[in-house]
């Protein structure tokens, strides 16, 4: 037969498209051993020789290649937070004095309603323009803590550089 090739190589290109919807790396491990019996089809249009080179090739790269690739993509990297879980433990600044009933803070580019964590509702509120560290996020609301003063560096700066651009 003479365009046995194209057959392996057709097959070869539905594994893959199959491939893609699946993400299992045995689709592609398939059509690796039909493009490996396309090549030896081409070569010799031995059909005898295609189908013993496609299960030889199929089955080394499923026992070899396929489990290393695995264990690579199940490597997990570091988490990424989105969302409110991203806000924790970020400094907002105080944009409206925040007590444990109320306030604004600006977190992350967006002014915010607030609670403290702190204190008893007749307690001080945490002033205006003072940073805060948000521990929790409740609906729509940040519930924050003051945040440790900072430490001034010999020159009389800040440790941080963080301005109110950057809150």
């Amino acid at each position: 037969m003479d365009g046995q090739w194209l057959i392996w190589l057709g097959l070869g290109l539905a594994a893959g498209v199959v491939e893609i919807f699946t993400l299992s790396l045995v689709f592609v491990m398939i059509a690796g051993g039909a493009l490996a019996a396309a090549a030896v089809a081409a070569l010799t249009g031995d059909l005898v020789l295609s189908v013993l080179t496609f299960a030889a090739s199929s089955g080394l790269l499923l026992a070899a290649v396929r489990p290393p690739l695995l264990r690579y993509s199940r490597r997990g990297g570091p988490a990424s937070l989105t969302g409110t879980d991203a806000l924790i433990d970020r400094e907002a600044l105080v944009l409206e004095p925040v007590d444990r009933r109320s306030g604004l803070v600006k977190l992350a580019g967006e002014v915010w309603t607030a609670r403290s964590t702190i204190g008893s509702a007749s307690s001080e509120p945490l002033e205006v323009g003072s940073r805060v560290r948000v521990v929790a996020i409740e609906g729509a609301t940040a519930v924050v803590a003051p945040q440790p003063p900072r430490a001034a560096l010999s020159d009389g700066t800040s440790s941080s550089d963080d301005g109110p651009e950057n809150v």
